[in-house]
């Protein structure tokens, strides 16, 4: 259509969700689908949160609030920081409450991606990312996260990746689709070399930021002073207390850039619904025992599915670090990550996600969330053994 900006027809869109919509359409026909595509935990909202959420509309709260959020729900973020990290003091006025951490995405990307610019992002990595970056017209500089290295980035490749086109850099830690956490002395190296490139500007994505296993360590970019003024956080609710539905999300923005996202959000969605800002309160003021049963059952989900799956032959699955995913190697003579994906689907009934989604360093695995019962976890691998047997 020749009316419409040639940018869209670069946007791409979410495989996870158009997998959704066929497991769905699977599950109407009466198949037993097994859905581990989408991103999102099995568990309800905690109920201590829907509370407040009720109770904010029988107190009348029913209309616009400010387009960078309420202020008691950007001081509560900022009180998480301050008794999470203790070198971390958050401005209430640098938190931009979005509906949803996806519009953090959006937004940055739309400062700071245009044509002759480059944007460096992780690969495997959210799909978003490139799909941002390549709508904007800036290139997507892929930086490899390796099986090998537990799926953390390499921070000497990365700063060799930096040129005077690098405007900014996504990082994700923990990490979708892998689950890998990067360490903190791949941070430490890369701040210490981003000290010659102070015009580039850091997009972390945390939103896993809680759901860490084992001896892993989150690390919040925020933590180092020497970057403070480049770094961009975007965190959400989404995950950690079982939001998805309710579109809540934050930026937490240099005060350089700040009044430019507010802006951009001004002139997109206005305010974010008021019903989901008090329940937001709630979530990081209120009871975090939810968080915690939650975060249990993943770590035994975690274990149980990494080992069944290097039990069948011609997979194998590193131990991820956090978020609620594994990223196994699949290799099946005659398929692609696609192939298997669409196989799983359409012949056992298992949703996953190909791992080539997700950039060009994902060919070969797929994404599982074990964001599902062990039941069904244990039956899905075992049909997938039989797949890789047939």
């Amino acid at each position: 259509m020749d009316g419409l900006n040639k940018s869209i027809y670069e946007i791409g869109s979410d495989t996870a969700f158009s997998i959704l919509a066929r497991s769905n359409d699977l599950i109407s026909q009466g198949k037993n689908v097994i859905n581990l595509g989408i991103g999102q935990p099995d568990f309800p909202t905690p109920p201590n949160i829907i509370e407040a959420a009720s109770k904010s509309l029988k107190d009348g709260y029913h209309g616009y609030t400010s387009s960078s959020g309420i202020i008691e729900l950007r001081e509560a973020v900022s009180n998480f920081y301050a008794s999470n990290y203790s070198d971390i003091r958050v401005d209430p006025n640098q938190i931009l409450i979005t509906p949803g951490a996806k519009a953090v995405i959006f937004y940055t990307l739309l400062m700071f991606g245009q044509p002759g610019s480059e944007v460096i992002i992780p690969d495997p990595g959210f799909i978003a990312y490139k799909s941002m970056v390549d709508y904007t017209g800036a290139k997507a500089v892929s930086l490899p996260h390796r099986m090998e290295n537990d799926f953390s980035f390499d921070a000497d490749e990365l700063l060799s990746l930096i040129t005077p086109r690098t405007k900014l850099i996504i990082f994700n830690s923990p990490g979708n689709p892998t689950g890998g956490v990067v360490p903190e002395v791949e941070f430490k190296k890369l701040v210490a070399g981003l000290a010659k490139h102070p015009n580039v500007f850091i997009l972390s994505d945390e939103i896993y930021d809680r759901m860490i296993f084992g001896n892993k360590k989150h690390i919040s970019l925020l933590s180092y002073p020497e970057i403070r003024e480049q770094v961009i956080l975007l965190n959400g609710w989404s995950k950690t207390y079982s939001m998805t539905g309710w579109r809540l999300g934050y930026g937490i923005y240099p005060k350089s850039i700040y009044p430019y996202a507010e802006k951009l959000a001004i002139n997109c969605h206005s305010c974010v619904n008021v019903v989901s800002q008090f329940a937001g309160i709630e979530a990081l003021n209120g009871t975090q025992r939810y968080v915690k049963k939650m975060i249990q059952e993943f770590q035994k989900r975690k274990d149980f599915v990494v080992k069944k799956l290097n039990e069948i032959n011609n997979i194998e699955c590193v131990d991820p670090g956090g978020a609620f995913y594994v990223f196994p190697r699949v290799r099946k003579d005659g398929f692609s990550s696609k192939d298997i994906s669409k196989h799983l689907l359409e012949n056992y009934y298992i949703a996953t996600v190909p791992g080539s989604s997700f950039g060009s360093h994902g060919e070969g695995f797929i994404r599982i969330s074990y964001a599902s019962s062990i039941k069904n976890l244990d039956r899905a691998c075992n049909l997938l053994a039989k797949f890789m047997s047939d």
